[in-house]
């Protein structure tokens, strides 16, 4: 039995039931680590010492026959835009280098009462913008499927250390798609809630009205059993809503007979991947089987989506990205004459260039003359495409969709070419602009290897809707289940 190769419903049993050892699971977990990241370059940080302390504790509970958390002695890493009490939290930023927060996001609370213990921080594009983890001032992360291409982003570093088996279960976070998309191109489970199902407090914002925080996983039963942790009403959290959290591992068992399904021909159109196109017939296939009845259906707004984004998330990261300006905490330049300089000087150095854009393009948005015209425009369609969805889910328990239009694509592929790159995302960002929740799956393979990923869109709270369908399909699609092989003369070989 190799450890790290299980899922983490799998080693909590084995946990509980005495037939291995929290230790063994960190020692297991951190040797993997060892062996494979300084090429795959997942993690921006690792806590070994702490964990392994953490696990003999839960080791000396187990054996004292006391009564576990839902988690006890599992470990989970977390992208580094979520605050970490005493943990360097960076955001892949060299802005905020040897920052270390005061304090845990209610998600990293929750987690840690839960018994689960934090192995590290992730890689990802800095400030969460990007679709390719390429943009980390850290350097990029790397696809366990194949290295020379990219993991996607902007959650990149938290799947690629779930697809390699660094990890049993991730946090990212999902702006405009960065848990769906990376999930996807690694052959993860993506789960992005919708927004307000779990607390932001303590997630380091970008565009506030559109970020949320999700699981990466290796199956669909860990993703229902993160959610069920980190799910729920948080005070902290203006944005929070107060509603019973369902017990998300339950509605896994039931069926899906008689589902309505709809499927958004917009998502079909000119631009998608044959093969992934092929895939998801195929997977549609599956759902029908179940007793699923599907159709098309259409979102007729849907082509606003990308330009509607990119207004409204510039937008909030222009506001939010303000208070970097090297007076309170973070990165300072070391030469400048006076304050002014000083601001500019720091925010020059500190900011990479995809960040730079981002601010530029929001603070023309908002700027007086131009604001009527872009952002408060760019807010009429947000309410058109929410509508469209309010719409077919009148209809519809569910829509199906691909993930992403391509498999993972090669690195340096599409970094001269921002406009490319923001087209990897065109499947996803709707769905956080009507802040509704979406899940993606693996569903099948690329003739190159590489995994395609099925997203299914659900009407607002319906997460029990969405973890009941995508487990059903994936306990019965039929496609060979494939681990990536990795292996050191083939990270050797596309590190050079």
């Amino acid at each position: 039995m190799i450890l790290h190769q299980l899922t983490a419903y799998e080693v909590l049993n084995l946990i509980r039931k005495k037939k291995i050892t929290a230790y063994e699971v960190m020692q297991d977990i951190f040797n993997r680590i060892g062996k494979i990241d300084n090429l795959i370059k997942a993690f921006l940080i690792t806590n070994q010492e702490e964990a392994l302390k953490e696990a003999k504790e839960i080791d000396v509970k187990v054996k004292n026959g006391e009564v576990l958390p839902p988690l006890a002695g599992l470990p989970v890493a977390i992208k580094d835009i979520i605050a970490t009490r005493g943990t360097e939290t960076t955001c892949g930023s060299k802005i905020l280098k040897d920052f270390v927060p005061p304090y845990d996001a209610t998600v990293i609370s929750r987690l840690k009462a839960a018994g689960a213990i934090i192995i590290g921080k992730t890689n990802m594009d800095e400030f969460a913008m990007g679709s390719s983890t390429e943009n980390s001032a850290f350097g990029p992360t790397h696809n366990p499927w194949d290295l020379k291409r990219v993991p996607g982003g902007s959650s990149g570093g938290s799947s690629a250390a779930v697809a390699a088996d660094e990890t049993f279960v991730a946090l990212g976070t999902d702006t405009g798609g960065s848990v769906r998309q990376p999930a996807s191109f690694c052959g993860m489970v993506g789960l992005k809630p919708t927004y307000g199902r779990v607390s932001r407090y303590g997630l380091i914002a970008y565009a506030s009205s559109l970020d949320q925080i999700g699981p990466i996983t290796k199956d669909v039963t860990d993703s229902a059993l993160i959610m069920k942790v980190i799910s729920g009403h948080d005070n902290m959290d203006s944005t929070s809503v107060n509603l019973k959290v369902p017990d998300y591992l339950k509605s896994c068992q039931e069926g899906i007979k008689d589902l309505k399904v709809g499927v958004p021909k917009e998502y079909f159109i000119e631009g998608i991947d044959p093969e992934v196109k092929d895939v998801l017939d195929k997977a549609l296939k599956v759902f029908e089987k179940l007793g699923a009845k599907i159709e098309e259906t259409t979102l007729p707004h849907t082509e606003y989506s990308l330009p509607t984004y990119y207004l409204i998330a510039t937008a909030e990261a222009s506001s939010n990205l303000a208070r970097y300006d090297g007076v309170q905490y973070g990165y300072r330049a070391e030469y400048y004459d006076d304050l002014a300089s000083m601001y500019q000087n720091t925010r020059s150095e500190g900011f990479g260039s995809e960040v730079k854009r981002r601010i530029m393009l929001g603070t023309y948005a908002l700027s007086s003359g131009y604001y009527d015209a872009y952002y408060l425009k760019a807010q009429k369609v947000r309410t058109l495409i929410k509508e469209d969805f309010d719409k077919a889910f009148s209809k519809y328990d569910i829509l199906i969709t691909p993930t992403s239009p391509t498999p993972a694509f090669k690195l340096n592929e599409k970094v001269s070419d921002p406009l490319t790159m923001y087209l990897s995302d065109i499947y996803t960002i709707p769905v956080n602009l009507a802040g509704i929740p979406a899940i993606s799956l693996n569903c099948g393979y690329s003739k190159s290897n590489l995994p395609i990923g099925l997203q299914i869109i659900g009407k607002h709270f319906s997460e029990e809707i969405l973890i009941r369908a995508a487990f059903n399909f994936e306990q019965n699609n039929n496609v060979e289940k494939r681990k990536p092989e990795i292996k050191p003369a083939k990270f050797k070989e596309a590190a050079a």
